[in-house]
């Protein structure tokens, strides 16, 4: 069994790690922390749990976290993990971040979006987990740096366009809505009932910190810088990320052969999921899941590739990723805690 240990474990990218690992087959959950309920059990902050989970939340404690444990999940905010990364790696845990400060190995790039980095020396080996493109990576990663939930949506049909040269690299849209759980557990003005409820908006437009993560990466597959126009929107649900992706064809990209780009990139991988012509993907189709659905629509009279993908935010977009990169990690099967179907309605 696997020992593992989760920071930050009442947050929502927390409570479904708890969720996913309390079901793993292979997982054990020795420690779980919580600075705002640190001495209470879990199962009474969600009683959802009732029954399966009462292990104790601890307090988050630099010299403590990872004692007895062979992985560290960190679901905490930018910043935090940084700081603690150093001793769990020298107590020989594996450490894989759900925040953004392991998803970059350049410094530079990482503050200009964020903040100083406390631990850029742990950079250069960091590998960046986006489980279906660094497979290889991640298997023998001793740190990996969870993607972001809007770059997972974006970039996993964009990489493989990208790296066939079927779409041009200029003037790439990225336009994307999530449920308000991706806004995080702690309360703001901005995700009240009455600020979300009957609302639909953009925010953050073409100045969101995952931009910089989604041109890093789509850049690294093209082999040359991109730019990328990304605006996120805020949808009145709680979970859920589609993604609508506007790029121009490369010449003599014909429908047929986007189709076969993703066949054989994905192939043999089972949480992508190709949808069928005329049948665009639906956050509801993979609520609660870890797949991705990529549909698309070749616009040929203006000369328009329109790529399409649906997330569970918490899931693909955040833990259920998370474990993925666990379980390759540990020689695992992929699918490994991971085979929760999408609720019907």
């Amino acid at each position: 069994m696997i020992r593992a240990a989760i920071a930050g474990a009442t947050g929502y990218a927390g409570a479904e790690l708890v969720r996913i690992l309390a079901a793993h087959p292979g997982v054990e959950i020795v420690t779980i922390t919580s600075r705002q309920f640190a001495g209470q059990r879990f199962d009474r902050i969600f009683p959802a749990f009732a029954g399966r989970v009462e292990l104790i939340c601890e307090d988050l404690a630099a010299e403590r976290i990872g004692e007895g444990a062979q992985v560290v999940f960190t679901a905490l905010p930018h910043k935090m993990p940084m700081g603690l990364a150093p001793s769990i790696l020298r107590r020989g845990c594996r450490l894989i971040d759900l925040s953004a400060d392991f998803r970059f190995n350049d410094a530079a790039v990482y503050e200009a979006a964020y903040q100083p980095h406390a631990s850029r020396e742990l950079l250069a080996d960091a590998v960046y987990g986006l489980s279906e493109l660094f497979t290889d990576a991640i298997r023998g990663a001793r740190l990996v740096g969870n993607p972001g939930c809007y770059p997972t949506s974006a970039l996993l049909p964009l990489i493989p366009l990208l790296k066939e040269g079927l779409i041009e690299t200029e003037a790439i849209v990225v336009d994307s809505k999530s449920g308000v759980s991706g806004a995080g557990r702690s309360p703001s003005l901005t995700v009240h009932f009455c600020e979300v409820n009957d609302s639909f908006k953009a925010y953050k437009v073409a100045a969101h910190r995952h931009a910089p993560e989604m041109e890093t990466y789509a850049g690294r597959a093209a082999g040359r810088p991109i730019g990328i126009t990304f605006v996120p929107h805020l949808v009145p649900m709680t979970r859920g990320m589609l993604s609508t992706i506007y790029a121009r064809p490369a010449p003599g990209a014909t429908a047929r052969a986007v189709r076969q780009c993703f066949e054989s990139f994905y192939a043999g991988r089972p949480f992508i999921r190709l949808r069928p012509d005329g049948m665009p993907p639906d956050t509801l189709h993979v609520r609660g899941t870890n797949a991705c659905d990529i549909g698309w629509v070749h616009d040929e009279r203006n000369r328009r590739l329109i790529l399409m993908s649906a997330i569970d935010n918490l899931v693909k977009g955040a833990a259920g990723q998370a474990v993925q990169n666990m379980n390759l990690m540990f020689g695992l099967e992929e699918t490994e805690g991971l085979r929760q179907m999408a609720w019907p309605v």
